[in-house]
């Protein structure tokens, strides 16, 4: 059978997460004894890029510099990536660019210039904002980079985002410059990349689902509802209800998470003191916001005064097997970072959702900087473990961290480059582990026994 990446998703979370969905009472199960929870010591990359367990080895697909096939180079900054699958063996990789004016060599935006009637904004001498996705189609057969190119220009420090059941790429915007400001078009928004685009094309935000400093996405493939994280230490967490399952420019509602039975809004950053105990679980109720398109950069705000909940730093976010994780960076007593887990109503996003409400809970909190601190990116491995890419953004060596149904971090591999990783994906098949390096950029095709551990 050939297996899709919604297929693989689904089938790898049921594995290892169906014990967590049917311990909704709060006690996290136990690791049982014994019990192997990590893949072995990591060997010393000769190359002093990546440190890998035994069996495992990575590969260099795509780095900054390197000329791709539409004439441009590879631009830096990669940051938040999905896979997708093609024909055969077969995968586009949709990578984002973390870029900004601020943040990025003048000579790539004169080199930009030509796309200017294509890109979304661009400066006051022409140029595009150098932000956006490229696009890498890959063999996982042969382990050859077939195709490169870019597929958004003109967007603004592209931060992560997320695949949708639809076969398209949300990239998020982790800003709120207006316009004047850098370019001549207010930014912060989601915008959508088509895997089956070849052809750049200029492409609109969706500015119905906010504005703000977007950080990532998930989507629930059976309500096409959008789950969206903010980078803000005060940050929400959002939804966005579509008018129409899979077009998401027509339309929709878009609302913060707020904890039920808690007039004011809920603190769950335990930063002055805990007010949220790990394995705990609280109900939600979502909390209608309006002026979405927010021209004062506060929509944040008024969704704290409207008693949405608040988190630090809500970044990376995956969905399982009806249910989704996000990381909260600098969360928690020591500001190592929180994992909080939410599993949706039955009846998610209609009216009948407040009889039988979602369900929040601190999955994870740190406590020690050894074995889990700061992470950012996540996504889900085929057998269901969490991979958390950390960013310890004073430069400090990074780890990949694996994080075990039962809560329990350990270490997948070590950064020896300087810079956080991001982007974490896995092929449609579950045998190849893409991520990305972010400063130079370098993009890994990680391959080895994944299934070593049956979760």
């Amino acid at each position: 059978m050939h297996i899709t990446r919604r297929n693989f998703t689904k089938s790898a979370t049921m594995l290892a997460f169906s014990g967590l969905l049917n311990n909704c009472a709060g006690t996290m199960l136990t690791v049982r004894e014994n019990a192997q929870t990590d893949y072995g010591p990591l060997i010393k990359d000769p190359d002093n890029i990546l440190d890998l367990p035994q069996g495992f080895s990575y590969k260099v697909i795509s780095a900054l510099g390197d000329m791709m096939d539409d004439g441009y180079p590879v631009p830096d900054r990669a940051d938040g990536m999905g896979c997708f699958a093609l024909e055969g063996s077969k995968v586009a990789l949709i990578r984002n660019h973390e870029l900004g004016l601020w943040n990025n060599d003048p000579e790539h935006l004169k080199l930009l210039k030509p796309l200017a009637p294509v890109a979304y904004d661009q400066n006051d001498a022409g140029e595009p904002l150098p932000g956006g996705t490229t696009t890498i189609i890959y063999d996982l057969a042969t382990g050859e980079r077939l195709r490169e190119y870019t597929s958004l220009i003109g967007t603004s420090l592209n931060c992560a985002g997320g695949i949708t059941p639809w076969n398209s790429w949300l990239t998020c915007e982790e800003t709120e410059i207006k316009a004047g400001e850098d370019g001549q078009r207010d930014h912060g928004w989601v915008f959508e990349v088509p895997v089956a685009g070849e052809e750049l094309v200029r492409i609109d935000p969706i500015k119905q689902m906010g504005r703000f400093k977007h950080e990532a996405a998930a989507v629930d493939p059976s309500t096409g509802i959008v789950y969206m994280t903010e980078d803000q230490s005060n940050s929400l967490f959002y939804r966005y209800i579509p008018n129409v399952y899979g077009d998401l420019h027509k339309g929709g509602k878009l609302q913060a998470l707020g904890i039920k039975d808690e007039s004011k809004a809920f603190d769950s950053r335990n930063w002055d003191g805990v007010t949220f105990d790990q394995e705990s679980w609280r109900d939600a109720r979502w909390i209608d916001l309006d002026e979405v398109e927010s021209p004062n950069n506060d929509l944040r705000v008024r969704g704290i005064n409207k008693g949405a909940a608040i988190f630090a730093r809500g970044e990376g976010i995956t969905w399982g097997d009806g249910e989704l994780y996000f990381c909260c960076t600098t969360g928690g007593t020591k500001s190592l970072g929180q994992i909080m887990r939410y599993i949706p109503s039955p009846n998610e996003g209609t009216r009948q959702e407040d009889n039988d409400p979602g369900r929040l809970q601190l999955f994870l909190e740190s406590a020690d900087n050894d074995t889990f601190g700061l992470g950012d990116n996540l996504t889900v491995a085929p057998n269901g473990h969490l991979i958390v890419s950390e960013d310890h953004y004073d430069k400090s060596i990074n780890y990949i961290r694996g994080v075990t149904p039962e809560g329990k971090p350990y270490t997948l591999a070590k950064v020896n480059v300087k810079t956080e990783t991001a982007g974490g994906c896995f092929s449609p098949d579950g045998n190849t582990f893409f991520i990305n390096l972010q400063v130079p950029t370098m993009t890994l095709a990680i391959k080895g026994p994944w299934d070593q551990i049956s979760g």
